[in-house]
């Protein structure tokens, strides 16, 4: 049976702000169908590398090659990177106030409209926005400003969802919610992986994080410094506790 093949491949990756180096030399691939969990500490530089990918942040150094043809997008304007099928669920969600759950989810379909997703990966329509997520049907007539935090999240991903992407980086997806909505957003992300889509997770609520990650990552000044699978992480408490500083 063939390996799964790489959506993203991150080689030597170098950014940062002002001229500090804030990611320093960066290597990870993220498989089709594969759910990574990107942990670290606060100020480790795990927000910085996703913004670098989605060409928020301008690297210095390195290559972000993505998409069934793996081109690289380092450095690119973030429509190109979207374009390439990247989409971010950037933190603290960021939808339209003013704008209804439809108006939302409509403005991010006409900016996405014609990509062709990669082989494996689904065309997302604003109706299979709410078949994965009943209550935003419920809420199509209320205004951004209406929903409560977990709400908003799911209108967040939903958005990113309807540029159909072969990878979905979310940015700490659990940060305010409540435990009970924590779950449902991790119900929703281990049905997206099912489908055939990759998703990097920046997530410091580890109980998310485990629930949904194949392979967990850590970052510590800008480097990798662990890899390995999910369960080989949580089977190594101690070692958990001195890379991520719990317990």
């Amino acid at each position: 049976m063939s390996a799964p093949r790489p959506v993203m491949t991150v080689q030597g990756l170098v950014s940062g702000y002002d001229g500090s180096r804030v990611i320093d030399e960066v290597d990870l691939v993220v498989a089709a169908g594969e759910t990574v969990a990107l942990l670290g500490r606060n100020g480790a530089g795990k927000t910085t590398l996703v913004e670098t990918v989605m060409g928020l942040v301008r690297p210095v150094a390195g290559q972000v090659l993505v998409g069934p043809g793996q081109v690289d997008v380092a450095g690119r304007k973030p429509h190109v990177v979207a374009r390439a099928g990247v989409a971010i669920v950037p933190q603290g969600r960021r939808v339209f106030a003013p704008l209804t759950v439809e108006e939302n989810l409509r403005v991010a379909a006409r900016r996405r409209k014609g990509r062709t997703p990669g082989e494996g990966v689904r065309t997302w329509t604003v109706d299979d926005v709410y078949s994965l997520m009943p209550r935003l049907a419920e809420r199509r007539t209320n205004l951004g400003r209406q929903l409560s935090g977990g709400e908003q999240q799911m209108l967040a991903i939903g958005r990113a969802l309807l540029g159909s992407p072969d990878l979905l980086l979310l940015d700490e997806p659990s940060d305010g919610l409540a435990p009970a909505v924590v779950e449902t957003v991790g119900e929703v992300l281990r049905d997206l992986a099912s489908s055939g889509m990759a998703l990097l997770v920046v997530e410091q609520d580890l109980r998310l994080a485990f629930s949904v990650a194949d392979r967990v990552l850590v970052m510590n000044k800008g480097r990798i410094v662990h890899e390995s699978t999910t369960a080989e992480f949580r089977s190594d408490g101690a070692r958990a506790r001195s890379l991520l500083g719990i317990g």
